[in-house]
C-alpha cells in the first residue's frame, strides 16, 4: 500500500461510508475513525476516537493525505445539543486536526438540508410530494449552488457552518476542503419508497464515484460546494457544477415510479442510531 493514497474515513460505518468503502479499500490505504472501531479494519488503521474530543482523533489525522468526514448526527430533526457537540463541535475539530497534522484535503459530507428552506417552495415542494400535475419536465430552474443558504434544521445550519469553515480553513490554513451536498442515499439503493426519493437519490455507485472524484481532484482544487444526487428523471438539483469542477457523471437514475407498499427500514431512518450515544454508526 505504499504507493496509495492515505485517506481516513469518519463514519465508515454509516450508510454513505458503507456505499463508497469497497471503492476506497480498492483504491487506497484507507483508515477508519469510528467511536467503536469499523469491522474488517486490521489495528493499525482502525481508529477509535469522538469527533466531538480533539485529542482523541489526533492519532488517527497523523500521516493521512485526506480525511472523508462522514461521522455526525445525521438526524435531520438533531436537537441543538447534539447538533452542537456532534456536528458544529465536531467539524470544527476535524478541520483543527487536520492542520495540526498536516492533513492536504478535507472531503467533508454536507447535505442537501442547507437549503432545505427551498422545498417550501414552488415547484420543489409538489415534487418532493409526489404532485407532478402541471410541472414540465426540464422546464422548471433547477436548485444550484449560487442560491443562499436556508437550512431546514439545527442539521441543515450545521452544514452550512462547516461549508463557511472549511473556506476559512482552505484559505488561510492551506487545506483543500471539498463539499459535497449529498442528496439521499438508503441502505438498500431503492429510492422509490418516497417522492423525495425520486428527486433526491444517490445510488450507492454514484456516491462512492463522487467522493472518488474529489479525493483525487487536482491539489489546486481548494475549496468548492457541489450538489451529488443521481441523474434523476425528478431532479431538483443542478448538477452541472458536480460535472464541470470534478468530473462527476452520474451513472444511475431513481426513475419515476413510486412502490406505495414498500416501507422504509430503520437503518434509513435518520433518527436511527444503532448506539444512542454513537452519532457516527447507524
Amino acid at each position: 500500500m505504499a504507493d496509495k493514497k492515505k485517506v481516513l474515513v469518519t463514519g465508515l460505518s454509516g450508510l454513505v461510508g458503507s456505499a463508497l468503502r469497497s471503492d476506497f479499500e480498492e483504491k487506497y490505504e484507507l483508515s477508519s475513525l469510528s467511536r467503536y472501531g469499523t469491522e474488517g479494519l486490521d489495528d493499525a488503521h482502525n481508529f477509535k476516537g469522538n469527533i466531538a474530543e480533539i485529542d482523541t482523533m489526533i492519532p488517527a489525522f497523523e500521516g493521512q493525505h485526506t480525511v472523508v468526514h462522514l461521522a455526525a448526527d445525521r438526524s435531520a430533526n438533531a436537537n441543538w445539543e447534539s447538533a452542537l457537540r456532534n456536528n458544529f463541535v465536531g467539524v470544527y475539530n476535524v478541520y483543527e486536526a487536520a492542520k495540526r497534522t498536516g492533513v492536504k484535503r478535507v472531503v467533508f459530507g454536507s447535505s442537501q438540508h442547507a437549503i432545505g428552506g427551498f422545498y417550501r417552495d414552488e415547484p420543489y415542494k409538489s415534487i418532493l410530494q409526489g404532485n407532478y400535475e402541471g410541472i414540465e419536465h426540464g422546464k422548471f430552474k433547477k436548485i444550484d449552488e449560487t442560491v443562499p443558504f436556508r437550512p431546514d434544521g439545527y442539521y441543515g445550519a450545521s452544514k452550512g457552518y462547516a461549508e463557511g469553515l472549511g473556506s476559512f480553513y482552505s484559505e488561510w490554513h492551506g487545506i483543500s476542503s471539498i463539499n459535497i451536498r449529498i442528496g439521499w442515499t438508503i441502505s438498500d439503493d431503492d429510492p422509490t419508497v418516497a417522492a423525495g426519493g425520486l428527486a433526491m437519490w444517490l445510488s450507492h455507485r454514484d456516491t462512492a464515484q463522487i467522493h472518488v472524484k474529489a479525493v483525487d481532484a487536482p491539489d489546486d482544487l481548494m475549496y468548492t460546494v457541489v450538489f451529488a444526487m443521481s441523474d434523476n428523471h425528478w431532479n431538483i438539483f443542478s448538477l452541472d457544477k458536480a460535472r464541470e469542477v470534478l468530473g462527476y457523471e452520474p451513472q444511475d437514475d431513481a426513475g419515476q415510479v413510486l412502490n406505495p407498499t414498500k416501507g422504509l427500514s430503520d437503518r434509513d431512518d435518520t433518527d436511527f442510531k444503532q448506539h444512542e450515544e454513537d452519532p457516527e454508526t447507524y
